[in-house]
């Protein structure tokens, strides 16, 4: 990451605890990062800490829900785990409380990585001892998720040459080096396909006989058949 904001822009002085390796305001004075995703948008646009708090916590909280959705796609209909739930509120609350205390990324970032981690370990047991062939559909979504991460710390580690590189490039070689906003991309696939392996996994439960189609070729979606007759 950048040690220090290039230049001010529209929105004053940078407050984040974070400058990523994109070069500020390089494409307009109105944006200082310009990059993709609701709470992202807000964060890199302003680089103001309360619009990197709106970037980093849905994080947790989101992460939280998709623990939950993989913990609970071998139920019966119309029941809650309360303790499950009762536990991923507290983590939130407790995440929440402490980054608010601490301001420290790097907490924040390993509290996202432990929910990670929880998913992938629950995903590895699913297409290894319930439902073998869902290995391409859950194998991808994690291959592409860590692609995604992969890039994203070259861009932390290397930024200064990536930076110089850019510099000597026509611009449109220079934009496909934004390791962080390929990071935002990948692993925002990388999440839609999480989310179509935990729906195929819990509608395969319920015997809704789930598959994969691919509209225009290209993008996955999830179909299913009615019911089975018992």
């Amino acid at each position: 990451m950048a040690p220090a904001a290039d230049r001010e822009g529209y929105w004053g002085p940078t407050t984040s605890t974070l400058d990523w390796c994109e070069e500020n305001y390089a494409v307009t004075w109105y944006i200082a990062e310009f990059l993709v995703g609701m709470g992202s948008w807000c964060f890199h646009m302003t680089l103001k800490y309360e619009m990197q708090l709106l970037d980093e916590l849905p994080m947790i909280y989101s992460c939280c829900i998709f623990v939950y959705c993989m913990f609970e796609c071998f139920k019966m209909k119309n029941s809650v785990n309360y303790h499950l739930l009762f536990i991923l509120v507290l983590f939130s609350l407790i995440v929440t409380t402490v980054y608010l205390k601490v301001k420290e990324p790097i907490f924040h970032q390993v509290m996202y990585g432990v929910l990670v981690f929880t998913l992938v370990l629950r995903s590895i047991y699913i297409v290894t001892w319930v439902y073998p062939w869902l290995r391409g559909l859950g194998y991808t979504s994690l291959g592409i998720f860590l692609m995604g991460f992969l890039l994203w710390n070259i861009d932390n580690i290397f930024c200064d040459s990536l930076r110089n590189f850019r510099k000597k490039v026509p611009p449109i070689i220079g934009v496909t080096t934004q390791f962080h906003a390929w990071w935002h991309i990948l692993t925002g696939l990388g999440s839609y396909l999480h989310i179509l392996f935990s729906l195929y996994t819990r509608t395969l439960y319920l015997r809704y006989r789930p598959k994969v189609k691919f509209l225009f070729g290209i993008w996955p979606v999830i179909l299913f058949e009615p019911l089975r007759k018992h």
